[in-house]
């Protein structure tokens, strides 16, 4: 399946957060990451970071699609730290 994760934390918990989703997916830009993950690590990431932050006082939204190829990608501006595979 392919994640697409926006997060608002308290700035005393993001750089772990910010940590603990660059080990799974792709850092986009402040507060964005996308990448394809098997179901394990979906719920994973989900049971980490309810442990990772407050749900009284910060924001996570996981938007979660079978795969990529349902994903159309607009870029207005600059488009931060490209995804790019070397095979």
């Amino acid at each position: 399946m392919y994640l697409l994760i926006v997060y608002d934390v308290d700035v005393k918990r993001v750089n772990r957060v910010h940590k603990f989703l660059k080990s799974y997916l792709h850092w986009r830009q402040n507060s964005v990451f996308e990448g394809e993950v098997s179901k394990a690590q979906f719920n994973e990431i989900k049971t980490s970071l309810k442990d990772l932050i407050d749900e009284t006082r910060d924001s996570v939204m996981i938007y979660k699609f079978p795969s990529k190829k349902y994903v159309s990608l607009y870029v207005l501006g600059i488009e931060k730290n490209t995804i790019d595979f070397i095979l």
